[in-house]
């Protein structure tokens, strides 16, 4: 049994000291990953910590038929997903209010968007990037921001969204063509 393994079947026991060990060990792949969806600090914050008090609840449901680490990105990425559609929802709900009399705005993405592996004088173009990624289909944001963020292999991408390493080099052909029009018309509207 390989040291992984071993910390996981203590986590299995409820030993909290090995709870500890996994979160110092994954906080950081988590919330980065969880950031690169949704793109709000506070929101990926929120989602580390749900994750993590998800991992806690069934880590006895984790079978070992793959990596913990593939087991968490499928976690991260539900629990972000989740969190942006009910923020969806919450906007088309106050946008119906609003119709009603409720003048309540909600400020729904921050003025800047920071990710911790983008480097300063990159942050604008990073910014830019991140606004497009946004405008992907869901599939193709994921297995984009996997690759090129998180630095995720095909083939783990294939383990993390359960399908197949030709799937991923598809979603990861039309994310690339996608953002490469999205990010022209965005360009081209900025110099003009």
């Amino acid at each position: 049994m390989n040291e992984s393994e071993e910390l996981i079947e203590q986590l299995k026991k409820g030993d909290q000291s090995s709870f500890s060990v996994v979160v110092n060990k994954y906080q950081d792949l988590v919330y980065n990953t969880a950031l690169g969806i949704v793109q709000n600090a506070e929101d990926a914050d929120d989602i580390t910590q749900e994750v993590f008090v998800q991992v806690h609840l069934s880590v006895s449901s984790f079978k070992g038929d793959s990596k913990f680490s593939t087991w968490l990105y499928r976690i991260t990425i539900s629990k972000a997903l989740d969190h942006e559609k009910k923020k969806k929802r919450k906007k088309r709900f106050a946008f119906v209010q609003s119709l009603f009399g409720s003048h309540e705005a909600e400020d729904i993405h921050p003025v800047e968007f920071n990710h911790p592996g983008v480097q300063l004088e990159r942050k604008e173009s990073a910014a830019d990037l991140f606004r497009a990624l946004k405008q992907l289909p869901e599939n193709q944001r994921i297995a984009f921001t996997l690759h090129k963020v998180e630095g995720q292999t095909h083939q783990e991408i294939a383990a993390i969204m359960n399908l197949s390493i030709y799937a991923v080099e598809s979603l990861m052909g039309r994310a690339k063509a996608n953002l490469k029009k999205l990010l022209e018309v965005y360009y081209h509207k900025k110099i003009a």
